[in-house]
């Protein structure tokens, strides 16, 4: 039985898209990664992150990622976003899973094959917390290249999150096309 685990990195941020990750690992693969410190990518410092997601890249894993702008995000909501994301990279895998775990208690909709919700699943299924690296990595990188695109705003140390620093400079600055322009904080301010 093939299973892919999926999950994402992102609902949070005021700034930046969501990005999910499905992941199919073989068991000498997880065994290796988890001995490796492999976990819920939530939990792990960044380094270490890198790492096993270069590890995961090395080994051969198969996965796929997919991104969600923040008009998308304005357009679906940050739900729909995220699910759609985690559909898609599921639907972009090489192979046909038999079965996906979910990290979560929402189903992807419109999904063509079996599916499980597994709260907490990044910090208990390996798949998932590969997934979870997988995602959280590739959109810390897009945080950092959106840095560059729109200085003063510190998306490189913040990630789009709501830290008093990025409050901060949205009040000074005001939001920038980075933004989720339905989130609160920014829907308060008005549209760039």
């Amino acid at each position: 039985m093939l299973i892919a685990g999926t999950d994402e990195a992102g609902r949070g941020p005021l700034a930046g898209p969501v990005v999910a990750a499905a992941a199919v690992l073989t068991r000498e693969q997880r065994e290796m990664l988890v001995s490796e410190g492999l976990r819920d990518s939530k939990k792990m410092p960044g380094r270490l992150r890198d790492q096993i997601f270069a590890r995961i890249c090395e080994m051969g894993v198969v996965w796929r990622a997919q991104a969600a702008s923040p008009l998308r995000i304005d357009t679906m909501n940050i739900l729909n976003a995220s699910l759609w994301c985690m559909a898609s990279a599921v639907g972009r895998l090489p192979l046909r899973p038999d079965l996906v775990l979910v990290d979560g208690n929402r189903p992807i909709p419109y999904l063509a094959c079996d599916q499980k919700c597994v709260i907490g699943g990044d910090g208990i299924v390996p798949s998932i917390a590969a997934a979870s690296v997988i995602a959280k990595v590739l959109r810390d990188r897009v945080m950092s290249a959106l840095d560059s695109l729109y200085p003063g705003y510190g998306f490189a140390a913040h990630k789009g999150y709501p830290t008093r620093a990025h409050i901060k400079a949205l009040a000074e600055l005001g939001p920038c096309a980075a933004h989720r322009m339905s989130f609160a904080p920014i829907a308060q301010r008005g549209a760039p």
